[in-house]
């Protein structure tokens, strides 16, 4: 029913934790499945895993930018006996894993190739010629042999071979001698490979999930556009020891998706969508639709809007606002979801492929005055839009734009809802202000949590300064995340809930604020503190010795965990500290209410609270 590629050139560490992932792969994949498995270095390795032994057929990748494969994939392979069925070939398909031998630093090359040095030649990562090749293989047979191509593609560094290759030298020393702002010199990418190829990925029918376990420069900011462009999403693990690689495998082949999707928004008359955010590709000819090459029920889409006309919504029409929603897409049903009459005894036990067409209609009311419009707004969905808002600034202008849009932002808001709920007035005209200017929005419950969660993204490794050690891999990596959770996600990915426990089967306080006094006045011994990607359970230095640590297996705190893990879209690393003995920074450095918004160490008053004083100075001289 559908293909499924893997893609991979590494180190003997890097390969084991592989073959992990796709042993997990193996198991989650549904038997109707086909698989292929490819080999890239310097040369494409193709495997044909469906004979008594796993033969793999090789093809020399041209080492120069602008180079062509010599010979095409299906002539090197005819696809039918690269696809192998996982049914019948399970055994086989884990044998092949078991030949893969790490890529050494120097390999020997057949004599007349035009790419020896001496007899020898450096092993390169010819994943742009690799991944290009492999989607106009694919593409071939797309709507026939397959419905949905899957490609699974593993690097341990930066593509430096063949065509797509990326000069990861913009990362080093020279940037500050050139006086470049290298948050904003390294957010953009280097070259439009990889966004061309996800147009070509597209029309094949293929999504491409990338794999990344590297602390090196790799830079993402060119690779993402291939992925999350065809669907796909893009993982990064800094190294191979506690990588959650395989666990995420198995969890994304495991749960059900659709593919081949399209998804159109219209309004009515009075107002239109402005952008839209995701993990798609806009229709080239459509306004307003978005093809996504597959998504799960995880996939989250997000619209911002703006009026037609000056006019806005009119207070006389009987007519509400109007949003519809069409959703069109294709799913796999196992053969106990048909109705009988589509049962045939020739079908018994094989799955089947169906197209849908889902269409919502929404209709909203219209808020009279802002003191009704501030009562509808749900804070989660807004720090979603801002999040969106922000990444598409930061790539665009920069962090410092993103951190300045997003400050002025909240500036704005302040002023308009003092003056809504007439908080200050101005003395016979002038500019001066009286009043007790209100910055925690105390008269609206709806827009109280804003200033904590702007607070909260501006310290986030989002837009935090390159100077604070935010590596430019792993801020692509936190954009393609960030940009595809859904807003209760999001929100504690952004401000992490903090618990209590005061035995680990009791729960002492539900939610604390990020802060040591929090800790501190709590007086509870435990403290579970949920990141979205990382859990932390806390014991506090003072906590009773003959409470257990860690929590047992069977306990209300560790059937949390638990379940908070199976909720996940990702797997998230789970950290045991105890305070005293164990180095604590990773779980003080969540505690972002005493640092400085700025990143420059801890002030001399707290945080949050100079953060509020300066929002306060903002909006006065914004009110002038």
């Amino acid at each position: 029913l559908y293909k499924t590629s893997f893609l991979f050139s590494a180190s003997e560490e890097f390969l084991e934790l592989t073959k992990s992932a796709l042993q997990a792969a193996l198991e989650a994949l549904a038997p109707e499945s086909l698989f292929g498995l490819a080999t890239f270095s310097h040369k494409l390795g193709l495997y044909d895993v469906q004979g008594p032994i796993p033969v793999v057929k090789n093809v020399f990748i041209p080492q120069d930018a602008e180079g062509t494969l010599p010979i095409e994939l299906e002539d090197v392979m005819p696809l039918l006996q690269f696809l192998a069925p996982v049914d019948t070939c399970k055994d086989r398909i884990t044998s092949a894993l078991e030949t893969l031998r790490p890529t050494t630093s120097w390999e020997r090359t057949p004599p007349g190739t035009g790419q020896e040095l001496n007899g020898v030649l450096m092993g390169g990562r010819g994943f742009g010629m690799a991944m290009e090749a492999l989607c106009n293989y694919l593409g071939s047979e797309y709507g026939n042999t397959f419905a949905l191509a899957r490609v699974f593609a593993f690097l341990s560094g930066p593509p430096d071979h063949g065509p797509g290759q990326l000069d990861t030298r913009r990362y080093g020393e020279q940037y500050a001698s050139k006086g470049e702002d290298a948050d904003r010199a390294l957010l953009p990418e280097q070259t439009p490979f990889y966004k061309d190829l996800a147009a070509v990925a597209v029309q094949a029918g293929v999504c491409v999930d990338i794999f990344a376990v590297t602390n090196e420069y790799t830079d993402l900011a060119s690779l993402k556009f291939l992925s999350i462009e065809s669907g796909g999403s893009l993982f990064l693990y800094s190294n191979t020891d506690d990588s959650t690689l395989p666990q995420d495998m198995y969890r994304m082949l495991s749960r059900p998706y659709a593919f081949n999707c399209v998804l159109r928004l219209r309004t009515s008359t009075e107002f239109k969508p402005g952008h839209s955010y995701g993990h798609f590709f806009p229709d080239p000819q459509y306004e307003n639709v978005q093809h996504i090459i597959c998504c799960d029920s995880y996939a989250t889409y997000a619209y911002d809007f703006e009026f037609a006309n000056n006019v806005g919504f009119s207070r006389h029409s009987s007519e509400q606002p109007m949003v519809q929603i069409a959703f069109q897409y294709t799913v796999v049903v196992p053969p106990e979801e048909l109705p009988g009459s589509e049962l045939l005894s020739s079908s018994r036990g094989k799955h089947s492929i169906k197209r849908r067409l889902r269409i919502r209609t929404l209709q909203y009311g219209t808020a009279r005055n802002l003191n009704e419009l501030y009562d509808g707004v749900d804070p989660e969905v807004v720090l979603s839009l801002l999040v969106h808002k922000v990444i598409l600034a930061s790539l665009e202008e920069g962090v410092r734009e993103g951190r300045m849009l997003l400050h002025d932002w909240l500036v704005i808001l302040t002023s308009q809802y003092n003056e809504a709920f007439n908080l200050i007035q101005y003395k016979n005209g002038s500019s001066s202000i009286t009043g007790q200017l209100d910055v925690t929005f105390s008269q609206c419950p709806q827009l109280q949590p804003l200033p904590r969660l702007v607070f909260a993204l501006l310290r986030n490794p989002l837009l935090r300064f390159h100077e604070e050690g935010v590596h430019p891999d792993y801020r692509i990596y936190v954009q393609c995340l960030f940009s595809a959770l859904e807003p209760s996600s999001l929100h504690r990915a952004i401000y992490p809930v903090l618990t209590s426990y005061s035995t680990p089967d009791k729960q002492a306080y539900p939610r604390h604020s990020l802060s040591r006094a929090a800790l501190i006045t709590s007086g509870s011994p435990i403290f579970f503190l949920d990141a979205y990607t990382t859990l932390i359970v806390f014991y506090s230095s003072t906590a009773d010795p003959s409470l257990p640590f860690p929590p047992p297996h069977d306990c209300l705190l560790r059937s949390t965990i638990n379940k908070l893990k199976q909720e996940r879209c990702i797997t998230p690393k789970l950290i045991f500290i105890r305070g005293g003995q164990d180095d604590a920074s990773v779980f003080e450095n969540y505690l972002i209410e005493e640092q400085d918004v700025n990143g420059t160490g801890l002030t001399s008053v707290m945080g949050f609270v100079s953060f509020l004083e300066d929002i306060t100075q903002s909006v006065l001289e914004y009110m002038k």
